[in-house]
């Protein structure tokens, strides 16, 4: 039990990694993480990462991790066999 636990989090981060090296551009930089993953303030900060992409970004983002922990959860039982 204890080794699916570190694959699904080791297999999660690397997911978060590459899902922001993919997905966390805009204009050719990357965002800064903490503007990334804060909450927007106000209602007009909101529509404005919505036009802009920033929320569709950080879904991408939380997705690719997701997938990082079902792959680790599949390599888990696929050694275990």
């Amino acid at each position: 039990m204890k080794k699916l636990i570190v694959l699904i989090l080791v297999f999660a981060i690397l997911g978060l990694i590459f899902g922001y090296l993919f997905f966390g551009k805009i204009g050719g930089e990357y965002l800064d993480l903490k503007f990334l993953f804060q909450s927007p303030e106000n209602p007009l900060e909101s529509f404005g990462r919505k036009v802009a992409g920033i929320e569709e970004m950080k879904q991408n983002i939380f997705i690719s991790g997701g997938v990082g922990a079902v792959i680790g959860i599949i390599l888990y039982f696929i050694r275990k066999k």
